[in-house]
């Protein structure tokens, strides 16, 4: 008997009171159920979490359903990366992998059998009648083939499963009520007819269920205990109830809807993602700067984070919008401990240590301050090197305690420098700083305490990479871009500088063997993760996420 589990939102609620009631004769079973038309995206990975942590809560099971009643926009593209992603949060369907198209020929049973209850009718209303005969809220709706006798609408039925009929000539609408003041139960579609090759039974069907049909049904017919679904599934559950109340199925499923997730500076709409990435406004689905977790996750979103995040967003029943830097600071939060440190320098400038007394050096850095067992690496260290050129003030402003004229740094692990010359070319423009090494001043030796006010990073000139950093910032400008005025798109706010890529960038020799996916954090600078677009001459960086935390987590 599966046993209650300690209620933190409301959903526990509902499930200990059924299984208080006896409602559930079994163990307690979820599933998640995708169309797979496009990439999953954050919002997604709140209902994955729910769903198979549910089940995982009260030791049940999770099913995984493609929902694949559409076959105009689905693609096997988009299955394989739905599980890829699904994987990657760390749940995991084992066997239970269906897909919605396993049932069309039971679906089709039970529509005959609504038919022959006088529960369906074929309706032959085009779909501009359709909506001039939809009613308002003081006006019924109305159709002509209502009252369709049984057996003509089981002929055209079989007929329209037969392909005598072109998409759009007919459909097969539920008998409910015409007058109903929710218009998902004013006689909705069930069947339309669609000749779209399917990409798994082929040109098999030519007529596809709608959703509000199919959902019922693959439920029960896999024994879902609770189908948790969004709230915008609320005014449709009604309908839910209605489908599983009049057709013959093996168990009845309770539908629970709870909030979706909105974030600030991106959209969520699978149709507006795809038009970003068919218009050519990112680079595909995977595009750091989407909102997709195959995006989330090139960018460097380690999946724990996004798991803290929708842990601590919880669960409701009001939508809500999330600031996107709730998202960032889950993600620094575990990228501060896991990310093994490393430098490199954007803009660079270089430094000529005049009084260096040797070739080159070895010198020791610490990989990770958080994690001691994480050892440390060896740096190259030479006469020339490449800071920052913003470490840099010729004439400082008050407060700067980096390099000057005349002034001292510590080069971070290394040693303290003075600036002593520098030097331009004819257009008046800084091409090196010449300097000086106090050589007493390394970790290790005498001078190795002196203290001066600023630490900067640095990269050893000889043996530093050129490398492509790709700075990353939101996709769009907006805090709301779904928030449009007449004659404006969404994409009118697509950010122009959501990627900036510096001219020439250098990161230091050791991260020559860097793997992809693997996260680090540039001292200084942001965290960074080495993207798939890298080759053995040119490595690409990604930008996760900048070091600098501006959200407030409140008390």
């Amino acid at each position: 008997m599966t046993e209650l589990f300690p209620a933190r939102h409301f959903i526990h609620d509902f499930i200990n009171q059924d299984i208080e009631e006896g409602k559930v004769p079994h163990k307690i079973h979820t599933r998640f159920p995708p169309e797979p038309n496009g990439y999953l995206h954050i919002g997604h990975a709140k209902a994955i979490l729910i769903d198979f942590g549910v089940a995982s809560e009260y030791g049940g099971l999770c099913n995984l359903r493609m929902d694949d009643t559409n076959p105009s926009k689905e693609d096997t593209e988009y299955v394989d990366a739905i599980k890829e992603d699904i994987k990657w949060l760390g749940c995991d369907w084992e066997d239970r992998f269906y897909y919605a198209s396993d049932y069309f020929e039971q679906m089709y049973q039970f529509a005959i059998e609504l038919i022959e209850k006088g529960l369906a009718y074929v309706c032959q209303l085009s779909p501009e009648e359709f909506k001039l005969r939809r009613g308002d809220l003081s006006t019924p709706a109305t159709s002509p083939y209502r009252d369709r006798p049984i057996e003509e609408s089981l002929d055209l039925f079989r007929r329209m499963r037969a392909g005598e009929f072109e998409n759009g000539a007919m459909t097969l609408r539920a008998k409910i009520d015409l007058a109903s003041p929710n218009f998902n139960m004013r006689d909705p579609v069930i069947y339309r007819i669609n000749h779209a090759h399917h990409h798994r039974t082929g040109d098999k069907w030519c007529i596809y269920p709608m959703y509000d049909y199919a959902h019922p049904l693959e439920d029960a017919l896999e024994g879902i205990t609770h189908s948790l679904c969004t709230l915008e599934f609320e005014d449709h559950r009604p309908l839910y109830d209605w489908v599983m109340n009049n057709c013959s199925v093996p168990y009845k499923s309770r539908q629970i809807e709870f909030a979706r997730l909105g974030i600030t500076n991106t959209v969520m709409s699978k149709r507006k993602l795809r038009l970003l990435v068919e218009g050519g406004y990112v680079r595909g689905w995977d595009d750091p700067r989407m909102p997709t977790l195959a995006g989330m996750r090139r960018r460097g979103y380690p999946a724990l984070a996004i798991r803290n995040f929708c842990e601590r967003i919880g669960v409701s029943k009001s939508n809500s919008t999330v600031e996107f830097a709730m998202l960032e600071h889950c993600v620094r939060e575990v990228l501060n401990s896991e990310a093994d440190r490393a430098m490199a320098v954007i803009d660079p400038i270089k430094v000529v240590l005049t009084n260096y007394p040797h070739e080159s050096e070895l010198l020791d850095a610490e990989n990770n301050p958080e994690k001691e067992e994480r050892g440390s690496r060896k740096l190259s260290f030479s006469k020339e090197l490449y800071i920052e050129r913003s470490d840099f003030m010729e004439e400082p402003v008050k407060g700067f305690h980096r390099l000057m004229p005349g002034g001292e740094v510590r080069l971070k692990f290394a040693y303290i420098i003075r600036c002593e010359e520098v030097v331009k070319d004819e257009e008046g423009n800084i091409v090196e700083l010449r300097c000086t090494i106090d050589p007493e001043s390394r970790s290790g030796l005498p001078g190795a305490n002196r203290k001066v006010k600023g630490t900067i990073h640095w990269v050893d000139a000889k043996t530093a990479i050129p490398a492509e950093l790709r700075l990353y910032g939101h996709l769009f400008n907006k805090e709301n871009p779904d928030d449009t005025e007449e004659g404006q798109e969404f994409t009118d706010f697509v950010d122009p500088v959501s990627l900036v890529i510096p001219k020439v960038s250098y990161v230091e020799a050791s991260l020559a063997d860097a793997e992809v996916g693997v996260p680090y954090q540039f001292l200084r600078q942001a965290y960074f993760v080495k993207d798939k677009d890298s080759t053995a001459e040119k490595p690409v960086f990604n930008r996760i996420v900048t070091l600098k935390d501006g959200f407030k987590v409140k008390a």
